[in-house]
C-alpha cells in the first residue's frame, strides 16, 4: 500500500476539472505551496532498540523477519487518517517504529511479547495499517524502544466446519484473500468495509469493524464466535459455543481492544453461503428526513435489504454517493439511497419485493439499478479521492458516530454546526450506512481549504465535533474505533469507573504496559 496515501499507487487519479473548479470557487482551495516528500526524504529517528534486544528477537522469529531498514520502518509508520497522511507528506517520520517484527505463529507472538515485556519495549500490533484514529502510534516515554508486530505471516485458512458454518482463519490475512479461500468452499464472510482491499481480519476484530452489508450480515464482531489471543501473561482461548451463559463474555473484552490487551492470533468466524445473486439499486427521497424515516421503517419491520445507505442532500448533490464517478455527472436533487439484495434468486426476489413496496409507500422514487451498479463499482474509491483532494490543497477528513433514531436529527445537526463553526464555510456531507431497529450511524465527510497549519486546523475541528457528539448524546465511534484520537472522548463516554475497569484488565494482562501504549487508554507514567 502507498506509504503516504491510500491503496495501490497505480489507482491514484487526479481530480476531475469540475471538482477543481468547485473547490476553488466554493471553498477557496489553492494548490499547496510545496510538493509532498518522497519516501527517501522522510526524516526518521535513529533506531533506539538496544542491539541485544534485536539479537534476541532475531533468535525468536528468524533474522530475516526482524527488519530495521528505513523503507520498512516508513511503511509501518502511523495509519491512514488525514493527520497521519499530512505528517507523512511533510516527511515527518518521527513516529516510526525502531524495528518491524514478523512472527509466523501463536507461539512466536507469545515469545516476542514476553521478550518485549522483559526489556520494556513497546509493541504496536500491525495488520493492514488502515487505522484512521491514531491506532498505530505508541507512546515511547519510559520504553527502551518500539516495534511494529506485523502479522502478515499469520495468513492461513486453518479449517472450515461446513456443518456449523464456522471457519478458522489467522488474523494477518487480508479480506480479499479470505474471500477467495472461503469461496473455494462455497462460503463468504460478507464483510465489505471501505478498507476491504487492504484491511486484515485481525484488524476488523480489534476495531469492531462494520461492513457495507451490515444491514443484512451484521458487524464483524457479530461474526466472531471464538478467538485465540496472545498476551504478555499467556494465552486466552475464547469461545466454545455460539452463545453461552457462563459468565461475562470475554470475547467482548478483546473485540475493540485495538491491541492494547493482547494480540489476536486466530479467529473462528461465522460464514455464509456465497450468494447466487446480488442486485443493487437506487432510490430518491425528497429530503434526508424523509429518507431516514424510510430506513427506520425498513429496519424496524425487519425488511432491511442486505445493503442500505442514504446520502444527505449535499452528498447527493456532489455525487459522493458514487465516488468512482464523482465529477462525471451531477448527483441530482434530493437524497440518494442505495439498496442491495444478496442470496438465492428466490430470497432476493422476495426481499426486494417487500422493501420496494415499503419504500414506495414511504415516499421513495425508484431510480433503477444504474445508481446501484455505480455505487458497487466505486465503493472502495473514496480514500483515493481523499488523497487527490489533499494533493490539491484541501483538508478533507471523515468522522462517524451513531445514535438512537429519536436523537439522530439532533446529532446530525450538532456535528454539522460544529464543523461549520470551526472551519468557517466547509463542505459537510453525511450518509447513513448502518441501520438497526433502534438507531443508525452517521458518517460525515468534510472538505475545506487548507490553512498554513492544516494539522492544527483539523485538530481544532475534530475536537469541536467530538464535543458536539458528546453533548448531543451520540457515541464517539460506531466503527472507526478509539485509537489515540478518541481516547479522551471515550473516557468521558464510559466514565471514570469504566476507565478503571479497562485499566484493570490491561494491568492484569499487560503488567508492563507494553501493548500499544497510549491507544484506547492513556499510557501509564513510568515509575520514578
Amino acid at each position: 500500500m502507498l506509504w503516504s496515501g491510500w491503496g495501490d499507487p497505480a489507482k491514484a487519479a487526479d481530480l476531475p476539472e469540475p471538482i477543481r473548479t468547485l473547490l476553488g470557487d466554493l471553498l477557496g482551495v489553492r494548490p499547496p505551496r510545496s510538493e509532498a516528500a518522497t519516501l527517501g526524504e522522510v526524516r526518521l529517528p535513529p533506531v533506539a532498540l538496544p542491539a541485544p534486544v534485536v539479537d534476541e528477537l532475531r533468535g525468536l522469529v528468524g533474522a530475516d523477519h526482524v527488519r530495521l531498514d528505513d523503507e520498512t520502518r516508513v511503511r509501518h509508520t502511523r495509519g491512514k487518517s488525514t493527520p497521519d497522511l499530512l505528517r507523512m507528506r511533510a516527511g515527518d517520520g518521527s513516529d516510526a517504529p525502531d524495528a518491524v517484527v514478523l512472527p509466523a505463529c501463536h507461539d512466536e507472538v507469545l515469545a516476542v511479547l514476553a521478550a518485549c515485556a522483559a526489556h520494556r519495549v513497546a509493541v504496536v500490533p500491525f495488520g493492514g495499517g488502515t487505522s484512521v484514529v491514531g491506532g498505530l502510534v505508541a507512546s515511547r516515554r519510559g520504553f527502551a524502544g518500539v516495534i511494529a508486530l506485523d502479522l502478515a505471516r499469520l495468513d492461513r485458512l486453518v479449517s472450515v466446519d461446513a456443518e456449523s458454518m464456522v471457519a478458522e482463519l489467522e488474523p494477518g490475512m487480508r479480506a480479499p484473500r479470505a474471500e477467495r479461500l472461503l469461496a473455494a468452499h462455497g462460503f463468504t464472510l460478507g464483510h465489505f468495509p471501505q478498507s476491504f482491499e487492504y484491511a486484515t481480519l485481525g484488524g476488523f476484530a480489534a476495531a469492531r469493524s462494520s461492513g457495507q452489508a451490515s444491514a443484512g450480515h451484521g458487524r464483524f464482531d457479530d461474526m466472531v464466535v471464538g478467538m485465540t489471543v496472545a498476551t504478555p501473561r499467556g494465552t486466552l482461548d475464547l469461545g466454545r459455543a455460539p452463545r453461552s451463559a457462563a459468565g461475562p463474555d470475554l470475547r467482548q473484552v478483546m473485540l475493540g481492544s485495538e491491541g492494547a490487551f493482547g494480540v489476536i492470533t486466530s479467529l473462528r468466524l461465522r460464514v455464509r453461503p456465497v450468494p447466487a445473486e446480488r442486485v443493487y439499486e437506487g432510490w430518491r427521497f425528497a429530503s434526508f428526513t424523509e429518507g431516514s424515516a424510510a430506513l427506520r421503517t425498513l429496519a424496524q419491520r425487519d425488511a432491511a435489504p442486505t445493503v442500505l445507505r442514504l446520502s444527505d442532500e449535499t452528498e447527493t448533490m456532489i455525487g459522493l454517493a458514487r465516488p468512482g464517478e464523482i465529477g462525471a455527472s451531477p448527483g441530482g436533487a434530493g437524497c440518494l439511497a442505495i439498496t442491495g439484495y444478496e442470496g438465492t434468486s428466490a430470497e432476493v426476489s422476495a426481499r426486494r419485493e417487500r422493501a420496494t413496496a415499503l419504500l414506495s409507500e414511504l415516499g421513495g422514487v425508484p431510480a433503477g439499478t444504474e445508481p446501484g451498479r455505480a455505487w458497487e463499482h466505486g465503493r472502495y474509491s473514496a480514500p483515493y479521492l481523499r488523497d487527490a483532494l489533499l494533493a490539491a490543497g484541501a483538508t478533507v477528513e471523515t468522522l462517524e458516530t451513531a445514535g438512537f433514531w429519536s436523537n439522530l436529527p439532533r446529532l446530525y445537526d450538532a456535528v454539522r454546526l460544529s464543523l461549520s463553526a470551526s472551519l468557517g464555510s466547509p463542505l459537510v456531507m453525511c450518509h447513513i450506512s448502518h441501520v438497526y431497529g433502534t438507531g443508525a450511524s452517521l458518517y460525515f465527510t468534510v472538505v475545506t481549504a487548507q490553512t498554513g497549519d492544516p494539522l492544527g486546523q483539523w485538530e481544532a475541528a475534530k475536537r469541536a465535533a467530538n464535543e458536539a457528539i458528546a453533548r448531543a448524546g451520540g457515541t464517539i465511534s460506531h466503527h472507526h474505533g478509539v485509537g489515540r484520537d478518541h481516547r479522551e472522548a471515550h473516557a468521558a463516554e464510559i466514565g471514570e469507573l469504566g476507565v478503571e475497569i479497562l485499566r484493570g484488565v490491561k494491568d492484569r494482562l499487560d503488567p508492563e504496559g507494553v501493548l500499544n501504549p497510549g491507544v484506547l487508554l492513556a499510557a501509564k507514567e513510568p515509575a520514578g
